[in-house]
């Protein structure tokens, strides 16, 4: 016998507006009555009602995990188990997504099948680490579930204070502004990191996101312990034909207005004959000119990764963007990615040392100083990293001169 649903006013209410409520999904598989997870959902349902009406959450955390992982679990145990029993354990499975969040039906498929057997049939891609998450399971079913998913290759990720699971954007796979191999960054550093995200030992989780060009898809900036964001470094490719048919097609003010004018350093100036000038110098890679007249601009050819760290949303000292330790580095050769691997090694080595309790990278690096960060990860002090130094307070200029006749010559002998 199927059970009876429970009085939801409030979260009724949430269906009525003109935009798709996620309550309609939960409704929809509390009445699934042929599926084990029906009371789970119907109970759920209560339980969230129960919250919106007293403005408090019953959710309480504890130990629930699979055979030889410490993390990937996330546990949740209700603390009104008394009157909503079905839904007293409600744990979530983060699993791994593939890089670049590439998916065919068959796998969506089976996914599906193995969560309405073991779970709630609630399921999120992706959360904010870039799990797919299984979510609404019983202590119970956690083993079996987790056995099933890696049965057709998919692992957990991380969760709690670790390396938490990377995420890539869909790259060179459908986006011609893709300036390095997204999908390969994402594997090796996963690979090389599994056991840190599996294992939870750090002060606090560190998060890794790779954005294939500067557009930064994966809003890694602002959100990544460790951001890397496909660039170039020499000039931006320019087809004067596909200009000139632009500017026919839309009209000089829409170029003007909607192109040259929002470029925020003026490097772009339109001809007299509709053509475009760039000066590259001074071309800071915002993408928007890019973005808009994508027949006619391209990035340039000699391309590589920009390496920022730090980015984070609010929590002790508030947001914070990445700030750039690597402001380019090629990756071509397996030689290349064994060196970014290494600079990450150093970055989470040092971060595990040297970091507080509950506290982020970017935190860690306020408290104690770029510089000093810098010095400890084995990283020079690159010029390219300040854009304006008497306005950067991580930089000292009493001994500028000196710092750059130390770059220049490192420079020369790197050429060399």
């Amino acid at each position: 016998m199927a059970k009876e649903m429970h009085q939801t006013p409030n979260l009724d209410q949430l269906e009525s507006g003109p935009w798709p409520s996620f309550v309609t999904g939960l409704k929809r598989l509390a009445n699934d009555e042929d599926k084990p997870y029906q009371d789970m959902m119907v109970d759920l349902l209560g339980q969230l009602e129960h919250s919106y009406q007293t403005r408090k959450g019953y959710w309480k955390g504890g130990t629930v995990g699979v055979i030889g992982y410490g993390g990937g679990v996330i546990p949740r145990f209700s603390e009104v188990a008394a009157k909503y029993p079905a839904s007293k354990e409600f744990h979530t499975l983060r699993i791994q997504p593939p890089a670049g969040m590439h998916y065919d039906t068959e796998i969506m498929r089976k996914f599906c099948d193995i969560w309405e057997k073991y779970g709630s049939g609630l399921i999120a891609f992706h959360g904010q680490s870039g799990d797919i998450m299984f979510q609404g399971v019983t202590t119970e079913n956690v083993q079996p579930a987790f056995d099933e998913l890696n049965k057709i290759g998919f692992d957990l990720g991380g969760a709690g204070p670790a390396v938490r699971t990377g995420m890539s954007c869909v790259g060179a796979a459908r986006c011609e502004q893709s300036c390095a191999n997204e999908q390969k960054i994402h594997r090796t550093l996963v690979n090389n990191f599994l056991d840190d995200m599996h294992r939870p030992a750090l002060p606090y989780k560190f998060k890794f996101k790779v954005s294939g060009c500067p557009n930064d898809c994966m809003n890694s900036i602002e959100r990544a312990d460790m951001s890397i964001i496909g660039t170039w470094r020499d000039d931006m490719k320019v087809n004067q034909e596909e200009v000139v048919k632009f500017v026919a097609d839309k009209g000089r003010k829409y170029v003007i207005d909607n192109v040259v004018s929002r470029c925020p350093t003026n490097a772009l100036s339109l001809n007299d004959d509709d053509t475009l000038d760039v000066d590259n110098r001074n071309c800071v890679r915002c993408m928007h000119c890019v973005n808009v007249m994508t027949k006619a601009l391209s990035p340039g050819d000699d391309k590589g990764v920009t390496m920022l760290i730090g980015g984070k949303r609010t929590l002790k000292i508030g947001d914070l963007m990445g700030t750039v330790v690597i402001p380019f580095m090629k990756l071509e050769t397996e030689e290349d990615y064994e060196q970014l691997t290494e600079v990450a090694e150093n970055i989470i080595d040092f971060f595990a040392e040297n970091a507080l309790e509950h506290e982020r990278t970017g935190e860690m690096i306020e408290r104690i100083g770029l510089v000093n960060f810098l010095e400890g990860i084995g990283l020079e002090v690159d010029p390219n990293m300040v854009a304006e130094p008497r306005q950067c307070s991580y930089v000292r200029t009493d001994g500028w001169d000196e710092e750059a006749e130390k770059w220049f010559a490192r420079k020369a002998e790197a050429a060399a």
